[in-house]
């Protein structure tokens, strides 16, 4: 009988087999957006030649509506940060179809880069279902679902992303929760109570924002204490990078449901590691696993390639930090695809 140890060393000893056996080009196709939510864009492997992919800003070599190979066999699930799109993304995603992943990013509805109407948490409750609306277009898929295993899936998110990760790796939250926390510690974690509709200057009129945004977030999140949850018994293993986190209930990750690894970012200004990623670690302790720490790294460091031309309070928040190394990527991204073919192999 295999222990899970040996598993283990034969997942890692998997890893540079497959980076060696990599397709010579990612593929990039986007199906048809599930009901009530939107497209789902897919990186896989394929033996076709890459081409230049231009997306807005974005370029990338890229095999268009290529055909797909098989790779190992495992789907990824990734979820987007608040007015997210998946080109911010596309570089982890590369890097997973580089080991063999197959790799699907659903738009989420309400809360991405075309349509920003119901950022916070009416997104929140829909993200991990359409999580599952974007595993259930790969299986029915014709290209794609005879090449995956869909009993054995992984999910990664981000900000807000890292929220339906964790969702689906057992917590429970609600807007309450998030309601009690600015209440007690809105200066402290001003972004992640307030978004970019304002910030705190220093100056004198901080004492009027601060009790004018107490008294909006106890208007609407006060009376929302109905605990959110989901369960996919199809994801087998998850990823939280920078995690929205203040809105859980802490003790309801004590015990993931499956193996739960975390990325944390030390100079974090959006989501204050002490109240989010932080929290994440002392709730679920040695049943979790900090995948990378990056001590110098803020809030959208994680996110490659950079998004440019950001309004300057979400550059302030999501622009590299002074002194943080974007070579160092390379060594998050990998310890991440480690990290999902230790956990979703079979």
């Amino acid at each position: 009988m295999v222990t899970a140890g040996l598993r283990r060393l034969l997942a890692l000893a998997l890893l540079g087999a497959l980076g060696h056996a990599a397709s010579a080009a990612t593929g990039v196709a986007v199906l048809p957006a599930p009901p009530e939510t939107g497209p789902v864009t897919v990186f896989f492997p394929t033996a076709a030649p890459a081409t230049r992919f231009v997306r807005g800003p974005f370029a990338f070599e890229l095999a268009s509506d290529a055909a797909p190979l098989r790779g190992n066999g495992h789907l990824v699930v990734m979820s987007h940060g608040s007015g997210g799109s998946p080109w911010p993304q596309a570089d982890l995603a590369i890097a997973l179809v580089d080991a063999g992943f197959t790799v699907a990013m659903p738009e989420h509805a309400g809360d991405n880069y075309r349509d920003m109407r119901d950022v916070g948490p009416p997104t929140w409750r829909h993200r991990p279902r359409e999580v599952s609306q974007a595993i259930d277009a790969m299986a029915a898929d014709a290209r794609f679902a005879p090449l995956l295993d869909f009993s054995h899936v992984g999910v990664y998110g981000m900000s807000a992303g890292g929220l339906t990760a964790l969702t689906l790796a057992g917590a429970r939250w609600s807007p309450a929760l998030l309601n009690a926390h600015c209440q007690a510690h809105l200066a402290q974690d001003f972004p992640a109570c307030v978004g970019l509709a304002t910030s705190l200057t220093g100056g004198m009129l901080d004492g009027l924002r601060l009790a004018a945004s107490r008294r909006v977030i106890d208007w609407k999140l006060g009376s929302q204490t109905a605990l959110e949850s989901w369960t996919d018994p199809r994801v087998t293993a998850a990823v939280a990078a920078v995690p929205m986190a203040a809105t859980i209930e802490m003790s309801s990750l004590a015990n993931p449901r499956i193996p739960l690894g975390l990325v944390r970012a030390g100079h974090d200004e959006w989501l204050a590691p002490q109240w989010h990623i932080d929290a994440v670690r002392a709730a679920c302790g040695a049943r979790c696993t900090l995948v990378a720490d990056m001590p110098t790294a803020g809030h959208g460091s994680i996110l490659s390639p950079q998004v440019p031309d950001l309004p300057d309070r979400a550059a302030r928040l999501l622009n590299d930090p002074p002194g943080f190394d974007r070579a160092s990527l390379a060594g998050v991204y990998d310890a991440i695809t480690r990290f999902f073919i230790q956990n979703l192999a079979p």
